[in-house]
């Protein structure tokens, strides 16, 4: 069966830390969140894949046995043709024993039980562990959220609460995964800490995956089944500074899932979408508008009054002013969310042509004509040039 690179699904080298983990993690999750990507089964897919392959590259444990055999699955039975070096490269249908019966490996007259012997030592050192070691502390995995919020929150800043499904510190295990605290022989391992498991013709041995290589088993605890956490939905309170802009991100520390052996929890990170106003149109700090003017308004000009996001302002137009003329109403835009400054207000005038409904309104518009018959485009073919 076909298998997937998580490196190459986060698009890390398999040297990658774990802060490049990460971080390539954050980023692709921020890009294919469902939530910023609705209705895109593609960009959901995409998500589950990204959030599998950090679940398993992200605990010690999981990339370990990733990288020594191309899979993970909990039980640790291997996929078909999964093998050493990644996904698709397994030893299934290989039968090594004439090799090392030919090469003199063994002993002259060694059993084949002496050979199998020395195929699990030769793929012991590849595949397993000379010592069982401590599960160590983990911290939780971060969570990323969208949040939508209408123009007049962004301006103005709001506080909203949020219902996060996150995983949590067990309560009836206090977090240890055990029942009662006593440590029994694992059966899966029989204390050995690692178990033989086939692949094709192969034998080889992998850390316990139930034990974890500790060869010990404590009596799991039944709500949280031994993984010491439990799924809940908890109720987050998020402050949105004024002046958030499309695409802030915001975080609040300690509300991700929580960590591992006592490990602190993971971070909350949400992602502000800003719905569009019908009238204000904002680009960084600066609010523009486009304000109707008639030709008279324009021609003579006058003071007219401006919606602003504080209220009404006072514009001056001035006579002869152009279709598409732009004009700056200082600090009259959306204070910086990092304080100290403002922005401005552009305001982008659109002369609006007469009503021609009546006989008079024509009169006076041909007579206009007739003052100023002077063509607007003539310098028009100056400029074009040839071709």
């Amino acid at each position: 069966m076909a298998t997937t690179d998580y490196y190459e699904t986060l698009g890390v080298g398999r040297d990658a830390s774990a802060e490049e983990l990460r971080k390539a993690y954050r980023r692709l999750a921020r890009k294919h969140h469902p939530d910023l990507n609705p209705g895109d089964k593609a960009a959901e897919d995409r998500f589950k894949t990204v959030q599998a392959a950090y679940d398993v590259l992200s605990d010690p444990k999981k990339k370990e046995m990733y990288d020594q055999v191309g899979f993970y699955s909990e039980n640790g039975v291997p996929p078909s043709g999964a093998g050493r070096g990644g996904p698709n490269m397994g030893f299934g249908g290989f039968d090594f024993s004439e090799h090392f019966a030919r090469g003199g490996r063994p002993p002259s007259g060694a059993s084949r039980a002496e050979e199998t012997t020395n195929f699990q030592d030769l793929f012991s050192q590849w595949f397993g562990r000379q010592e069982a070691a401590q599960t160590a502390p983990q911290k939780g995995a971060d969570l990323e959220y969208a949040l939508n919020i209408d123009f007049w929150q962004a301006i103005k800043g709001t506080q909203v609460r949020l219902n996060v499904t996150r995983q949590e510190i067990c309560t009836t295990c206090g977090g240890t995964g055990g029942r009662s605290g006593t440590n029994v022989v694992c059966g899966e391992c029989n204390g050995t800490g690692t178990v033989t498991q086939l692949a094709g013709a192969m034998k080889f041995s992998l850390t316990c995956p139930r034990c974890e290589g500790t060869g010990r088993l404590k009596n799991r605890c039944s709500t949280c089944h031994g993984d010491g956490r439990v799924a809940a939905t908890e109720g987050v309170d998020v402050r949105i500074p004024a002046g958030a802009q499309q695409g802030s991100r915001l975080r609040v520390a300690g509300k991700g899932n929580a960590g591992s052996h006592g490990a602190p929890a993971g971070d909350l990170y949400i992602t502000i979408r800003v719905e569009p106003h019908p009238l204000f149109r904002r680009e960084g700090d600066d609010i523009h508008i486009t304000l109707p003017v008639r030709i008279d308004e324009a021609g003579l000009g006058t003071k007219i009054e401006v919606p602003t996001i504080d209220g009404r302002a006072l514009l001056k137009i001035p006579q002869g002013t152009q279709n598409g003329q732009k004009f700056r109403l200082r600090e009259k835009g959306v204070a910086s969310s990092k304080g100290g400054t403002r922005g401005d207000q552009i305001v982008e005038v659109a002369i609006q042509a007469p009503d021609m409904g009546d006989e008079r309104t024509r009169e006076l518009i041909r007579e206009y004509a007739t003052l100023h018959p002077e063509d607007p485009r003539a310098d028009l073919w100056d400029k074009v040039g040839h071709g």
